[in-house]
């Protein structure tokens, strides 16, 4: 993992521990990305005219690293424009099951368009509450962030395994912005029946892409209206026999920003997803143990046997601009700091924080 480093030139310079509001753009994505626009400005349409290949190649790729079928996986430019075209096809009778403090990205949609909406909190007891307002409410929908953006606060997949079981008919919309590119994933596998996620965090993907995955069996109940000419592969014909998933794609799709999604999932892949999860779950175990005992963290985080790779630690703006004179990159978040850990980083980032918060 040391020798990954120098493929992110920013860690010569700080200790980078917000990967949580931008990830990281590694050189070899730099120079695929350089040589993708000089092919573009020097043979124009002749270049574009590979784009449906390309598209269809890069789609191919991100469902093998999702575990998605071709037929379940957009590509789109982030998980805000997903969220609003899925909306838009789910019926406005349908009750909706929201957390308080969620993503804004993720509540306010649902707010705006008038849904029945039923409300749980996110706290140590995440999961009890969930399932108490399921049995209280019996919502159709449960929208949620897998990973709190706030303070790291991590939905437990198994508990939404028992929950989709014993609710099969509970549409799981998940946001997995925080979470996709953190550890080994399999959408086919795990009991969400739509995902999608902005990929410029932790897959490292740049800023323009992102991707939505709806389960073949969930498209049923969702009826979208969003339509455009590459909706039907700009087949005036086609108009009438779209396929369900390029209602999400119905613009010109950017080989540019899709194809650093594609480059930078060979990249992980190449590391290995595996090593990578490894990584990051043990350096944040370390980090999770070296922040309650100096007292750093909120009840809710510390009573949770399982937490993710953000945290939200107690400190001001005197503190984060003390951070930041330390060349320590980290966001100011609610009514702390937050920090975050991707597999780039060390032990000895996490040292050299520890020692200036103590």
């Amino acid at each position: 993992m040391e020798d990954l480093r120098k493929e992110f030139p920013v860690l010569s310079k700080y200790i980078y521990l917000n990967t949580a509001s931008s990830g990281l753009i590694s050189k070899s994505l730099v120079s695929w990305r350089q040589s993708h626009d000089i092919a573009l400005h020097k043979d124009a349409s002749v270049f574009r005219d590979l784009h449906k290949e390309h598209i269809k190649s890069i789609r191919r790729t991100a469902g093998r690293f999702f575990g998605a079928a071709e037929n379940e996986i957009a590509l789109l430019p982030n998980y805000s424009f997903g969220l609003n075209t899925l909306l838009e096809g789910l019926p406005k009778s349908n009750k909706v099951l929201l957390l308080n403090k969620d993503y804004p990205s993720i509540n306010w949609p649902f707010e705006q368009r008038g849904f029945q909406l039923c409300y749980t909190d996110i706290d140590e007891n995440l999961e009890n509450n969930i399932l108490q307002a399921v049995a209280e409410h019996q919502p159709d929908v449960f929208a949620f962030s897998i990973v709190q953006y706030l303070n790291g606060i991590k939905l437990d997949f198994d508990f939404l395994k028992q929950l989709k079981a014993y609710h099969p008919n509970l549409l799981l919309v998940a946001d997995g912005t925080q979470y996709l590119g953190t550890e080994v994933f399999n959408f086919s596998e795990s009991p969400i029946d739509v995902l999608g996620a902005s990929c410029y965090k932790w897959l490292l993907a740049g800023y323009g892409n992102g991707v939505f995955m709806i389960k073949t069996e969930a498209q049923s109940k969702i009826h979208p209206s969003t339509i455009g000419f590459n909706s039907a592969d700009a087949v005036f014909g086609n108009r009438d026999e779209i396929p369900f998933m390029k209602h999400f794609e119905p613009g010109h799709q950017d080989t540019l920003n899709y194809g650093s999604l594609e480059q930078a999932i060979l990249n992980l892949e190449a590391i290995g997803m595996e090593d990578v999860s490894e990584k990051i779950a043990t350096l944040s175990k370390k980090a999770k143990l070296r922040f309650t005992e100096l007292g750093l963290l909120e009840d809710a985080v510390v009573k949770r046997s399982k937490h993710s790779n953000i945290f939200n630690i107690k400190g001001d703006s005197a503190l984060f601009q003390k951070l930041k004179e330390q060349k320590i990159i980290c966001s100011e978040r609610d009514k702390g700091i937050r920090v975050s850990f991707h597999f780039y980083n060390t032990e000895a980032d996490l040292e050299t924080l520890c020692k200036i918060l103590s």
